[in-house]
């Protein structure tokens, strides 16, 4: 018997081995599909993915054997991985001086096999998938095509789990950084809150108390003062709410109905002009999550409420289900919006450059909050407009299904 030599390589081969974290992990029924359909083609009865390690064969399949693991020393798949051909077949290994004593020709009765290489990207051969028989045979020439084939998908499944593992990885970084990131604005927001309404009661109590010593240049710098920390305000509310709507989107649905939902927010605005709002005729039952949906709505009325230069402000909600959905419509007879920038309004911090009705510029936060509420509960949301006449929002959710008895168990 001759031992197989060490490549001149082996650190770096080695190297890339580990980096695929395959080493002793348990069988998968991705690769020992292959292993069957390899031994099928072949007819044989004893198929292999393996990895050469350090001292050792790792079978991370292994078909018609009960044992994951052989020594290197006696592996001919150690032999296998030196050989540069497109397959590596020994017909007899009886009348082999490389395997004639071999512990798998004399024990195990493995008198014919055949592997090929499974080099990944970088050239490095990191094991073989190979067949065995217990009888000198020959493959055909369909069968060496299939074997070769085969290799090049096992080496295409290490390298996409390989890619999903590193994207995992990436992705719970992410994960990570972005609940620090949430965490901190949280932190950060409620920290300003407090001194924001201090800033406001101040310049209250300044122009009450000083306002007699006071020209109207001092009275419009407090003004400025107090505006500004409500729309500074205005924005930390609103960066909670964005920040928050994962939580509000993860809330568990309620039974309610559509009219109600609507009456109640209508009633939250507490209206003080002239503004007439015409709600849908059909009353829907609907299993959604009201919370978030309810954060949807009041975003989109209070927007049509706030861009609005007309003397009667004139909403129309629409809503209706079909086929497992639930849409929605408010449309009104506002400012408007450009054509230009109709794409671009649900990004995070996006504005239309229009003042609303007192004067303020908003923050481009919360429509991006309504998308991605929107979103998360399954669905997605659009916009129309004309410039001076009106914009209609037209989004669906997803109607939550009744739980399988697994998801009830779980809960």
């Amino acid at each position: 018997m001759i031992e197989p030599r060490i490549p001149i390589d082996e650190e770096q081969r080695l190297e890339a081995v580990r980096s695929y974290d395959l080493l002793d992990t348990l069988p998968e029924r991705d690769f020992d599909n292959l292993t069957l359909v390899t031994a099928t083609v072949c007819d044989v009865p004893i198929s292999l993915v393996t990895l050469v390690e350090s001292d050792r064969n790792f079978l991370k399949s292994h078909y018609g054997i009960p044992f994951n693991e052989s020594p290197r020393s006696t592996s001919f798949c150690g032999h296998a991985i030196l050989d540069e051909s497109c397959i590596f077949i020994v017909e007899d290994a009886r009348k082999d001086p490389r395997f004639v004593d071999n512990p798998l020709v004399t024990e195990m009765n493995a008198i014919f096999y055949a592997g090929v290489r499974l080099v990944n990207s970088d050239g490095y051969p990191l094991g073989t998938l190979c067949v065995f028989d217990t009888k000198p045979r020959k493959l055909t020439s369909k069968q060496k095509k299939a074997l070769i084939a085969l290799a090049f998908q096992v080496v295409n499944l290490f390298e996409a789990k390989k890619r999903n593992r590193e994207l995992m990885v990436i992705q719970n970084e992410l994960k990570e950084k972005n609940e620090e990131l949430k965490n901190f604005a949280g932190m950060v927001s409620h920290d300003m809150k407090m001194p924001l309404a201090n800033m406001i009661i101040t310049s209250d109590m300044l122009r009450s108390k000083y306002g007699q010593y006071l020209d109207d240049q001092g009275k419009q710098y407090l003004e400025y003062i107090k505006q500004s920390s409500f729309t500074l305000s205005e924005y930390i509310t609103g960066m909670l709410e964005h920040y928050e709507s994962d939580k509000t989107a993860s809330l568990s649905e309620e039974i309610f109905d559509s009219q109600d939902l609507l009456e109640d927010i209508i009633e939250l605005l507490n209206i003080n002009y002239d503004c007439e709002i015409n709600l849908p005729e059909e009353n829907i039952e609907m299993k959604a999550n009201r919370a978030a949906l309810e954060q949807i709505t009041l975003n989109l009325i209070t927007n049509s409420l706030k861009y609005n230069d007309k003397e009667t402000i004139v909403i129309d909600i629409n809503c209706w289900k079909e086929r497992g959905y639930y849409y929605f419509t408010v449309t009104d007879n506002g400012v408007g919006i450009e054509k230009e920038k109709l794409k671009s309004i649900f990004n995070l911090f996006e504005t239309v450059g229009e003042l609303d009705r007192y004067g303020k510029k908003g923050n481009g936060i919360g429509l991006s909050t309504v998308k991605k509420l929107v979103n998360k509960l399954g669905g997605d949301i659009e916009v129309t407009s004309e410039k001076g006449k009106g914009t209609t929002f037209k989004f669906y959710i997803k109607k939550m299904k009744k739980k399988t008895p697994k998801q009830l168990k779980e809960n």
